[in-house]
């Protein structure tokens, strides 16, 4: 039995202003039309002998999950919520974990796990199948197969796999290598001998949870408690925070491949990117004669390797040579190709400043739909509420703001107090403070509504939830 493991819990940083901590890249569709945990989970479903996958996210994450799955009718058997990130060993261990309580209660075969970080592109899914086939007889002998990446140019932001000498298409790792400076890189390219590290692993469930347990016990431990002590909510498992939180933070190379006699590789030569950079990002899109990778409403004269990016205003771009020019609703990020690492600096320097940029786009989604900020000033916000059908939010009331709600598309049934009724298109109501209030979609087609809230603190967590159909009651997400 083979089990996706779709790992979505970075924040991808170096991609800001689109990517944000609380809607990453993974989340965005960056390279097509849809987004890159989408195009995960179809590569993955898309093998013959693959289950449904197990989705292991940020809790902040869930209901992204949720819906971007259901869009592609990848329905997970599992999203496991991280209370906090962990990076990929322990996500792997409660992974593991779920599988095999699953696997006994069927008394279904031994599960191996596909492990797969949501945030990669992969070209040629075929070549990519081909490797998972030629690894799973590796794998079902208990070894843990990384696939490595033919290198296409001497790159020192990856790190490196050292393959050992012999034929066939699975072999021992002789050595993990870190990134290396470019002198090395131009070494390890001349010799043929290196695979750029993918972060994409083949591997027993039982075998990983079993080395993990000899090389960390104390991460092997938490796993276990966090796991064996998760809530079960709707859909999801949320993980225990406490023991969750006591565990310590690695990945799945530095806790348990570098260490272990069972690591194998196999090539991969399958258009691989892990889009880490807006660099990479550019090399993974098409290019006009100039070189410029040209999206949104782009003006470009005389500019040439360009990446130029609008979400909606006109970017208007004159004689820039190796730029990255990226436009958001709320920031605009401008960086020549070679310091575009440096956007993480920036990122870091926004959160010491305590700017809300770093986490939310100016547009946030909520599993109802999403809501823009249109306008704010003193005492009031103008908010545009997008309510998806059938939706309902929270029943709720505010202690410090009043609201006043005008429906521009759709029908809404309105909760005020102990009224209940419906507003049609050009209709609207006021909602005093301390008033309870609700609002659902009741129709076939999106719901949209203007909301200006005006009184003394306008913040979102002036919330108090009485009933909520998202198992949010009591939180102010």
């Amino acid at each position: 039995m083979l089990i996706p493991v779709i790992l979505s819990g970075g924040a991808g940083t170096r991609l800001w202003p689109l990517s944000r901590e609380l809607y990453p890249k993974q989340f965005l569709p960056l390279t097509g039309e849809r987004t890159m945990i989408q195009e995960t989970a179809l590569r993955a479903v898309g093998l013959a002998s693959a289950t449904a996958p197990i989705v292991v996210c940020n809790e902040a994450h869930r209901f992204m999950v949720a819906e971007q799955m259901h869009q592609i009718g990848a329905q997970p058997q599992a999203i496991l919520l991280e209370p906090v990130g962990r990076n990929t060993a322990p996500a792997l261990a409660v992974a593991a974990l779920f599988a095999l309580a699953g696997d006994q209660k069927a008394k279904a075969p031994a599960p191996l796990l596909l492990v797969l970080p949501a945030d990669h592109v992969l070209t040629d899914v075929a070549a990519f199948h081909r490797a998972i086939e030629a690894a799973i007889p590796a794998a079902r002998d208990g070894r843990f197969v990384t696939f490595g990446v033919v290198p296409t140019r001497p790159e020192t932001g990856y790190g490196y796999i050292r393959k050992s000498a012999g034929a066939g298409p699975v072999l021992p790792v002789a050595a993990f290598v870190e990134k290396p400076d470019a002198a090395k890189a131009d070494q390890f390219i001349a010799s043929g001998d290196y695979l750029w590290n993918s972060g994409m692993f083949l591997l027993p469930a039982q075998a990983y949870l079993d080395e993990l347990k000899r090389l960390d016990p104390a991460m092997f431990a938490a796993c276990e408690t966090a796991f064996g002590y998760a809530a079960r909510e709707l859909d999801v498992i949320r993980l225990e925070r406490s023991a969750f939180e006591s565990c310590r933070a690695d990945s799945i190379d530095y806790a348990v491949m570098e260490k272990t006699d069972r690591a194998a590789v196999v090539s991969l030569d399958a258009g691989w990117s892990d889009v880490g950079s807006w660099a990479s990002l550019q090399d993974a899109l098409p290019a006009d004669a100039e070189g410029n990778v040209i999206r949104g409403d782009v003006l470009a004269e005389d500019s040439r390797d360009c990446l130029l990016y609008s979400s909606g205003r006109l970017v208007a771009a004159v004689g820039l040579d190796q730029h990255v020019v990226i436009e958001t609703r709320d920031a605009v990020m401008v960086a020549p190709k070679d310091r575009v690492q440096d956007v993480k600096r920036l990122v870091e320097r926004m959160k010491r400043a305590g700017r809300s940029e770093p986490g939310l786009h100016r547009e946030v989604f909520r599993p109802w739909g999403s809501y823009d900020s249109v306008d704010a000033g003193e005492r009031f916000q103008v908010k545009r509420l997008t309510v998806k059908p059938g939706a309902v939010l929270s029943l709720q009331k505010h202690l410090l703001r009043a609201e006043h709600w005008v429906v521009v598309k759709g029908t809404a049934r309105i909760t005020r107090g102990e009224e209940v009724f419906l507003l049609q298109e050009n209709e609207s109501t006021y909602i005093p403070i301390n008033t309870v209030h609700r609002i659902e979609n009741p129709g076939a087609e999106l719901l949209q509504i203007i909301e200006v809230q005006s009184g003394s603190y306008l913040g979102e967590d002036d919330i108090i939830r009485i009933e909520d159909s998202y198992g949010r009651k009591g939180r102010t997400d």
